[in-house]
């Protein structure tokens, strides 16, 4: 690992001149820039005082990549910048080091699936799907990092400003999917179902800007009809609608606001899936992505108002494992706190028992 190049990387990425690095960690610009090029070494302290300075941890200037990451990368000319590629090698890192200390949090990942040619496959694709994570015909695919997780992809939402929607990277055991947290709950959701199709047809890695944006045909269209058949499976969809619509109090309004909230989907793919399914023609279908679900639909149709991958999110499964090791002592606290991303602070963290009596007398004998 060429440890000056992921110095003068990341201090790129953080927008600092070598003068002003230098300035905040006490070396002398030339030394800095010696470091940077090669032409001199880092010591320990001067690396601890940069990944601080820099905001990243010190392995991340001294371990390799994974190999899936480095491929990302070299897939993606231009990404480095962006905070989605800074996101995905830290959680990369941090599940692969999770993973080895805890092998039960991932025990492996499904055959891949067939990559879907046509709608029709990307539906059976998506059936199939629902039926390796467990899910119920018919039952809505609520709490999607915990499913996703059953199935070895590791589900997490931050939020990266007006950047990408989503990527994923494969590792040798499982996955990561990072899930851009500022999009809204229906479209973290979507975004979130389009990764795991990544993930099923084992895709290296991923990156995907603006999901379901456009008609655009190719694997990218197949994985968006994917998701919202994985979200929206068509027989219930079809079910819920007419039930809905048969009460006579029911107009095809409050059906569109029941169907979203119980689904957990925006209006533009329950619309685009309405018209999937035969349930409404393309006129129809424009009246429904204009509907805003209002307070007063919550309260007299009491519907249940969820927020799933909202930011900072990491899997249950996931932060379960972390807890494990900090429990059986192999990290610290500090350690576990940068694992599970800011979701605890220290005071949440479970006690650990006192040392016994005669570890404690071997260290201060």
């Amino acid at each position: 690992m060429d440890i000056g190049a992921r110095v003068a990387e990341a201090r790129s990425q953080r927008g600092v001149t070598q003068a002003q690095l230098a300035a905040a960690t006490g070396m002398d610009r030339t030394a800095l820039a010696k470091v940077e090029s090669g032409a001199r070494r880092v010591a320990a302290v001067e690396l601890v005082a940069i990944a601080h300075e820099l905001g990243h941890r010190v392995e991340w200037f001294v371990e390799e990549p994974s190999p899936s990451l480095a491929s990302y990368r070299g897939a993606q000319p231009g990404v480095a910048v962006q905070a989605i590629d800074d996101e995905l090698d830290s959680l990369v890192r941090d599940a692969e080091f999770v993973t080895a200390h805890c092998p039960e949090l991932v025990m492996g990942q499904p055959d891949p699936l067939p990559y879907p040619g046509t709608a029709e496959e990307a539906e059976e694709a998506a059936a199939t799907a629902r039926r390796l994570l467990g899910l119920e015909a018919g039952c809505p695919a609520h709490d999607f990092a915990r499913l996703a997780a059953t199935a070895g992809l590791l589900v997490f939402s931050v939020d990266l400003g007006e950047g990408a929607d989503a990527g994923t990277v494969l590792l040798k055991r499982g996955g990561v999917a990072l899930i851009n947290g500022r999009r809204r709950v229906g479209r973290r959701r979507l975004a979130a179902a389009h990764e795991l199709g990544h993930y099923l047809v084992a895709d290296e890695f991923s990156l995907d800007w603006r999901v379901a944006a456009t008609e655009t045909e190719g694997i990218e269209s197949r994985l968006d009809r994917f998701a919202r058949a994985f979200l929206l499976p068509g027989e219930s969809l079809r079910a819920c609608w007419r039930e809905w619509l048969a009460d006579a109090d029911e107009t095809w309004r409050d059906a569109a606001v029941r169907a979203a909230s119980h689904f957990g989907v925006d209006m533009s793919t329950l619309a685009r899936r309405l018209v999937e399914v035969g349930l409404v023609d393309r006129s129809r279908a424009d009246d429904v992505r204009r509907v805003q679900t209002k307070q007063a639909d919550i309260v007299e149709k009491n519907l249940v108002v969820r927020d799933d991958l909202a930011p900072v999110a990491v899997p249950r499964p996931y932060a379960r494992a972390v807890l494990k090791l900090f429990r059986r002592e192999v990290i610290t606290a500090d350690r576990a706190l940068g694992l599970l991303r800011g979701t605890f602070d220290q005071a949440s963290l479970p006690d650990l028992p006192p040392a016994p009596e005669a570890e404690l007398w071997d260290v201060t004998s």
